[in-house]
């Protein structure tokens, strides 16, 4: 699908009816969501430059994700979707500057792109060229980018308050419960990381389109650059700072586990030292030699009862004295 969005902030869907010359001047913004190959020939034919195909968008090398040809400024960038399910992705998204336009090309649904799409007849036309277009576009990806990661920092502190609780609450927790916590930690990780990686990608483009003539010569355009990257550098020193909360919390329910599971070795270790004195007077008496005095005994079964008894009651005491139960 292909979108124009006029400088007015009003948007219409191009067709692949044939037409007659290039887009209109007042066209400043060419969105391709997830274009098949006619569309994108199309929008070649009418622009006059070739546009990156999906493998061209997944090359990492920053020679292939950043450059400038046939006078138009070539940009790829991963930004993260589906960031409320289970499973986060990153997408890469391609930003072409060509001749006071802006053409992106996307084969996911940023939630960034439908928000500042719907802000745009807000604007007033305050984005009458391709560069400040292009900067109010990555500054509204930036504040999604610190909304998920407010909504990240939220998370974890609801999820560190279910595990850190006190003692008396702990014991009415579920079998397994730490366990399963284990996953929601490891989801906000996954997050955190691709969060990071898609910091970093904003990071390189901005620092490349500030250095690109079109930036330095619009003073508002290069305002909002300085803007972005500085926030894209806040927003990095704290995903650093939450993804450090997440490790210590996972180290923390490790540490929580393996003390739930020692206090279980320590009682069944305590109830085989209980049970081992009375063990070893049973043991005695029911040896089957001849000559035993204590089997002629009128009270010998009920005082061998009581001295197991006692063998057992005494080292219970004992440790309850020293506080290990």
């Amino acid at each position: 699908m292909i979108r124009a969005y006029r400088r007015d902030g009003s948007v219409e869907v191009i067709g692949m009816e044939p037409a007659q010359g290039d887009f209109s001047e007042d066209i400043i913004w060419i969105d391709l969501i997830k274009p098949t190959r006619e569309e994108e020939h199309l929008v070649e034919d009418r622009i006059g430059i070739p546009l990156p195909t999906p493998e061209e968008l997944k090359d990492i090398e920053p020679s292939s994700r950043l450059y400038v040809e046939h006078d138009a400024i070539y940009m790829t960038a991963s930004l993260l979707y589906r960031t409320d399910s289970t499973y986060p992705l990153l997408t890469d998204v391609a930003f072409i500057l060509y001749r006071g336009r802006l053409i992106t090309i996307r084969y996911a649904e940023p939630k960034s792109f439908a928000l500042f799409s719907a802000s745009l007849l807000r604007m007033n036309g305050q984005c009458d060229t391709g560069a400040k277009l292009l900067g109010h576009l990555l500054e509204a990806i930036v504040d999604r980018t610190a909304e998920i990661l407010e909504m990240l920092a939220a998370r974890l502190d609801a999820l560190s308050i279910t595990i850190f609780v006190n003692r008396k609450a702990a014991k009415r927790r579920p079998p397994r419960f730490l366990e399963d916590k284990l996953l929601d930690i490891a989801s906000h990780h996954q997050l955190v990381s691709k969060l990071r990686d898609s910091l970093v990608s904003l990071s390189r483009l901005v620092i490349f389109l500030q250095s690109q003539p079109i930036v330095r010569h619009e003073e508002e355009a290069a305002e909002l650059c300085t803007i972005v990257a500085r926030d894209i550098q806040s927003l990095g020193e704290h995903a650093a700072f939450v993804g450090t909360n997440i490790t210590f919390m996972l180290d923390a329910s490790l540490g929580l586990i393996n003390v739930e599971q020692n206090a279980i070795i320590k009682i069944f270790s305590i109830a085989s030292v209980v049970f081992l004195p009375p063990t070893l007077v049973a043991s005695i008496y029911g040896m089957n030699f001849q000559f035993m005095p204590e089997l002629g005994w009128n009270f010998g079964y009920p005082l061998a009862l009581f001295a197991m008894l006692l063998s057992a009651i005494i080292p219970f005491l004992f440790f309850r004295w020293k506080g290990w139960l």
